[in-house]
């Protein structure tokens, strides 16, 4: 019993023994992590607070000033862009339309007598026929 146990303990202090040597291999030097912290920052990989979340990734592009306002001025007259919490959801502007009051109220007569239109809950999904 005493030789069983004897082993059982040193092959558990070798096999902690060879884990720990594993796990100091793997180690990196304070010069090399702050290396790689310097790095981090340089590119823009590495913020700090909750301010900086997710960090902005370097944008490359190919438009000029001018070109990036004139997109800004086009989304603006799209109604596409708006700015502050009174403007949202943005509202697209209107397009002209070339119907008529008496041919949108002609077509909504036809989708009534036809069945694709309803109204409330006691008539969803609407009966196709």
């Amino acid at each position: 019993m005493k030789t069983l146990t004897t082993t059982l303990l040193l092959s558990l202090a070798l096999a902690g023994v060879g884990a720990q040597a594993a796990g100091v291999e793997q180690a990196k030097s304070s010069a090399q992590v702050a290396t790689e912290l310097q790095q981090a920052k340089t590119s823009g990989q590495y913020t700090f607070g909750e301010l900086d979340y997710p960090p902005a990734l370097p944008q490359t592009t190919s438009l000029s000033s001018q070109q990036v306002q004139a997109e800004l001025q086009q989304a603006k007259i799209n109604g596409q862009y708006t700015f502050g919490e009174l403007q949202y959801p943005p509202v697209a502007a209107a397009s002209a339309s070339v119907k008529s009051r008496a041919d949108v109220q002609a077509e909504l007569a036809q989708a009534k007598a036809s069945g694709q239109y309803t109204f409330g809950e006691l008539e969803y999904p609407p009966i196709t026929r």
